[in-house]
């Protein structure tokens, strides 16, 4: 009780500072965490007429969540994995785009003029979101269910239809290069960028938003890792088994 006692009495801005990460859930508030950072959770919460504990909450659940992993993902059942992507991976890029949108706007409104490449980032990040929500309906749609099919008739022992696309190695064709076009996007987005290091003059919005774009970035190379390098081959191992 102590430490969330502690936590109301802290600056939303030093939140942000320890871990960018809080930065979205204020932003789902409605509080300013950049120009006017200097204020406590629990003043912006008796302003806005918010939960001080439920907010609270959701500040802890995002700073205590763990970033180091050692999973075997080769030892998981594909229709396993499948999920393990959409729920993890699929949601996070649904979740991430609209609020690293808004913060892209925000900045090429108020720094545009200084800081012109933030126009072509924000167009490269439109981009990207564009065709990665195509991209994640493909693969919910049609090759998810496909190689779940799959996974289900080798438990069952029973036959499998020869799907509309042919072979498995089509759609999964045309989802490495959709991810190579991803790749190719965001090494350009870390290249103007400077590597995701804001300049020296950058508000809380501006470094919160670059390390929001980094995370987007390693959050992309490890769902691409899952699929290219397990998902896929294994898939097209598993079709070749009913022919």
């Amino acid at each position: 009780m102590e430490v969330l006692n502690n936590n109301a009495q802290k600056e939303v801005g030093q939140f942000v500072a320890e871990d960018f990460r809080t930065a979205a859930v204020f932003s789902n508030y409605g509080i300013d965490f950049c120009c006017r950072g200097n204020r406590s959770v629990e003043e912006v919460c008796e302003k806005n007429n918010i939960d001080t504990n439920e907010l609270l909450d959701k500040l802890e659940a995002v700073t205590s969540a763990q970033n180091g992993e050692t999973i075997d993902y080769k030892s998981w059942p594909l229709d396993l994995l499948a999920d393990y992507i959409e729920k993890k991976h699929h949601r996070y890029v649904e979740e991430k785009i609209p609020v690293l949108r808004q913060f892209l706007a925000k900045l090429c409104r108020v720094h545009g003029e200084r800081h012109p490449e933030l126009l072509v980032i924000n167009d490269l990040f439109t981009a990207s979101a564009g065709e990665l929500a195509a991209h994640l309906k493909k693969e919910e749609l049609i090759l998810f269910p496909f190689v779940k099919k799959m996974v289900g008739a080798t438990i069952s022992q029973a036959a499998v239809e020869a799907p509309h696309f042919g072979t498995v190695e089509n759609p999964i064709a045309m989802m490495m290069d959709e991810h190579d076009n991803e790749g190719v996007r965001f090494r350009k987005i870390a290249e103007l960028t400077n590597n995701y290091n804001p300049p020296a003059d950058a508000c809380n919005t501006f470094r919160v938003t670059y390390a929001m774009l980094e995370e987007f970035e390693q959050d992309l190379h490890k769902h691409i890792h899952l699929e290219n390098n397990i998902l896929f081959p294994q898939a097209i191992k598993l079709e070749k088994q009913f022919h």
